[in-house]
This record gives structure tokens, C-alpha cells and sequence, in this order.
């Protein structure tokens, strides 16, 4: 699989690779470190102790590096030249996953439960009235896993074709606006229609994934995280996985192009 399918059906997986494996060796070390570090816990650890969010939370360096380690193999030579990363989120769950996060409605819980909590990275939910603006368009998300952990331990999930049904719908809302003011435009309901037809046409797809491989997604598809399977295993540390999610260059325009 490559970057065609990205393009077709929102979502590549590359197989295991030697370089890959080596970069994710040294991103779980680190990652087991983060994760004892009792500032960084009380911090990341949500929903009841079964989700460590961990935004910019691994130590990775402006060109993926970790320990030195670079970030290499088949995903980052498709995507080279890489542009200067954020440091990695490292998102870890726990058997039990999901529980409510703090703060979290009980609709806002039930569509952790029964729709993995599925959203589009970089149209985000602000004030009281949970209102969407499209604050961060990214390029693209890549994913790579950390820990050994079985199918059913709360893998990734996305919604193939989804980003064609939102670049329509988010295109048709932000139609007639000069670009440089889209990322005031309110487009929640037009992202939320989008994400219904998502649920009734797309195919939802599980992408469990070990070290070594890697998971890339458009960056407008919609994904979430699987409740925990009963009897799934990982090891003490979760099911951990490193997230790289840089800027696109050229803003809201760039990020529904193509």
C-alpha cells in the first residue's frame, strides 16, 4: 500500500520496517518514561485512567529523531522532505478504555462508546457552546505503534472515503468567504452533518498495527479510538502508539485542496 491509497480511501498502512522498528524501540523507552513521570500523568491521564492523551508529550526532535534514533524507513521516505515535526503525541489506553473524561457530558461519553470518538484532527470544539472552527489543518497524521498489544486493545479506527465526504461538505461551507478568514468561519453543523453521512456510507475500519509499521491517514479522515475488546491484551504500559500530525503549509486553502 502507498500514498495512492491514501488519496482514494483516506487511509495507508506500510508493512514492518527494519528502520522503522528501530526509531519505535527508542520512542517506547522514552515513552515509558513519560509515562511514570508523575507531572506528565497527572496531566495526560484522562477518562478514569484509561486514555494518556500525551500531546507533544515524547521527547522526539524537529526531524523525528529520538535518542538520537532517526525517524526512518518506507512511511517517512514516502512523505520526505519531512518539514519540522512537533514533538510526538504519545496516546497510550488501558484495558477499560473508554471511561468519561472529566468534564464530559453523558452524550459527549455515549459517542466515546459507540463512535470511538470520532472526529477530523484540527476542528476543534471551543466555548461553552462547542462551536467548530478549523484552528489547525494539518498535512497529514501518521501513527506509529509503540507496544506489541492485540487486536481488540482500543486500535485505531477511520471511516474509508470519509475525507472526500467532509472536503465536500467543509468546501460547500466556507463558499463565497475569502480563504484568509475560514478559520472564523462556524462550520459546525455543516461538519456535523458530514460526519452523519460519514456513519451511514463510509466503511469503518479497524487498524490494529505493530512496531515497525506504520498508519497513515488523510488528514481529513474521520478516526477515533476502539473501546477496549474484553480480554484484550498489552503489556503493563497499554496499547501505546507515537502520533505526528505537523502543519500544512498554505493554511485552511491547502488543507482542502486536492
Amino acid at each position: 500500500m502507498g500514498l495512492n491509497d491514501l488519496e482514494t480511501q483516506g487511509w495507508t498502512r506500510f508493512d514492518a520496517d527494519p528502520a522503522t522498528l528501530k526509531w519505535a524501540a527508542a520512542a517506547h523507552e522514552a515513552g515509558r518514561a513519560v509515562l511514570a513521570d508523575p507531572a506528565m500523568r497527572a496531566q495526560w491521564l484522562q477518562c478514569e485512567g484509561t486514555w494518556f492523551v500525551g500531546v507533544d508529550a515524547l521527547p522526539t526532535a524537529p526531524d523525528g529523531s529520538i535518542g538520537g534514533v532517526p525517524l526512518a524507513g518506507a512511511a517517512p521516505a514516502a512523505l520526505a522532505p519531512l518539514p519540522a515535526l512537533h514533538p510526538a503525541q504519545l496516546s497510550i489506553t488501558f484495558p477499560g478504555y473508554p471511561r468519561p473524561r472529566a468534564g464530559e457530558s453523558e452524550a459527549g461519553f455515549r459517542y466515546r462508546l459507540n463512535r470511538d470518538a470520532a472526529h477530523v484532527d484540527g476542528v476543534l470544539v471551543e466555548g461553552a457552546a462547542r462551536r467548530r472552527h478549523i484552528r489547525e489543518p494539518h498535512a497529514w497524521i501518521l501513527g506509529l505503534p509503540l507496544t506489541e498489544a492485540d487486536p481488540g486493545a482500543s486500535p485505531l479506527v477511520a471511516w474509508e472515503g470519509s475525507h472526500h465526504v467532509m472536503r465536500d461538505a467543509l468546501r460547500a461551507a466556507l463558499a463565497g468567504k475569502p480563504p484568509e478568514t475560514w478559520a472564523d468561519v462556524d462550520v459546525t453543523e455543516a461538519y456535523q452533518a458530514a460526519r452523519r453521512t460519514c456513519f451511514e456510507t463510509c466503511r469503518r475500519v479497524v487498524l490494529p498495527a505493530a512496531p515497525g509499521e506504520a498508519l497513515l491517514l488523510h488528514r481529513l479522515t474521520l478516526h477515533g479510538i476502539a473501546p477496549w475488546a474484553e480480554g484484550a491484551q498489552a503489556p503493563p504500559e497499554g496499547r501505546m502508539v507515537a502520533y505526528f500530525r505537523p502543519q500544512v503549509m498554505g493554511g485552511a486553502e491547502a488543507w482542502l485542496a486536492g
